[in-house]
C-alpha cells in the first residue's frame, strides 16, 4: 500500500492565540503571586519569636547560703507557723545552690511564698526549675503571678504526691482551682514548671510542653512574681527566669 492510498488523519489547528496566552499568564501570575504573600506572611508570623521587653534571670546559686536573697520578701497565705525560705547547698543543681522553703510545717492550707520584689508586671512569662525533695502532706512546687499581697494572686503548682498541675487564683486567701490535669511528676528529678500571663489568657507549660490554656479576669492589673509551695513541702528552686512581654 503506497503512502497515498493511505487514511490521512487531520489533526484540528491546537494553536492558541497570543492575546489569550498572555491573558492565562496574567491569571497564573497573580494566582501565584497572592499564594506566595500568603505563604510567606505564614511563615514570618510562625518564625518570629514571641516579644519580650525584658528577660530577667535570677540564679540563686549567686546568694549567700542561710540568707534569704536579694530583692525577695516573704509572705504566707492561710494559716502555719512562720516561713523559712533560706538558700541551701544541693550538689545536684548546677550552681550547687538553691532557694528552698525548710520549716516543713504540716498545717494543710500553708502556702509560703517568696515574693521578687523587683516589679510589678501584668503580661508576664516565668519559668523555674524545681526538684520536690520532701513532704508527707504535699510536695508542691509553685509559681504566682499578678500577685496584689499574700493573699491574692493567680498560682501555677505542681505535686509530686498527687501527680497532676493545677492552676488557681487565689483571693482574699481562698483558693479556688481555674483549670489543671494530670501529669507525672517526678520527687528528686528536676523539672521546670511554666507560666505564662497575657491579658485574660494563662498558658501552663512543664518541661518545655503546653499543657493546657485557661481564661479568667479576676486580676487583670500589675502585680508581683512569686515562687510558692504548700504545707511541708521541702522543694528545691534553682533557676527562675522572668520575662516582661509586651
Amino acid at each position: 500500500m503506497s503512502l497515498s492510498d493511505r487514511a490521512v488523519i487531520e489533526i484540528p489547528d491546537l494553536t492558541v492565540p497570543r492575546s489569550e496566552l498572555e491573558r492565562m499568564r496574567q491569571r497564573h501570575l497573580g494566582r501565584t503571586g497572592q499564594f506566595l504573600v500568603i505563604l510567606m506572611g505564614a511563615l514570618f508570623a510562625a518564625a518570629r519569636p514571641s516579644q519580650a521587653e525584658d528577660v530577667m534571670p535570677i540564679e540563686f546559686g549567686k546568694f549567700a547560703i542561710g540568707a534569704l536573697p536579694t530583692g525577695f520578701s516573704t509572705g504566707l497565705t492561710g494559716r502555719g507557723k512562720a516561713v523559712a525560705w533560706t538558700v541551701i547547698e544541693d550538689p545536684s543543681a548546677p550552681s550547687g545552690r538553691v532557694l528552698a522553703e525548710m520549716s516543713a510545717d504540716t498545717t494543710d492550707y500553708r502556702f509560703p511564698l517568696a515574693i521578687y520584689d523587683d516589679q510589678r508586671l501584668t503580661n508576664v512569662a516565668v519559668t523555674v526549675r524545681f526538684r520536690p525533695v520532701a513532704g508527707k502532706v504535699d510536695r508542691a512546687a509553685g509559681i504566682a503571678v499578678r500577685l496584689l499581697d499574700q493573699d491574692n494572686y493567680y498560682v501555677v503548682r505542681a505535686n509530686a504526691l498527687e501527680d497532676n498541675v493545677r492552676f488557681y487564683r487565689v483571693v482574699k486567701g481562698d483558693r479556688h482551682q481555674i483549670e489543671g490535669m494530670s501529669r507525672k511528676i517526678l520527687s528528686d528529678k528536676w523539672q521546670a514548671l511554666g507560666l505564662r500571663a497575657e491579658g485574660d489568657k494563662f498558658t501552663v507549660m512543664l518541661n518545655g510542653k503546653e499543657l493546657f490554656t485557661a481564661t479568667d479576669r479576676t486580676f487583670t492589673g500589675p502585680g508581683l512574681v512569686a515562687l510558692w509551695t504548700k504545707a511541708d513541702s521541702v522543694t528545691h528552686f534553682d533557676q527562675m527566669i522572668i520575662s516582661r512581654l509586651q
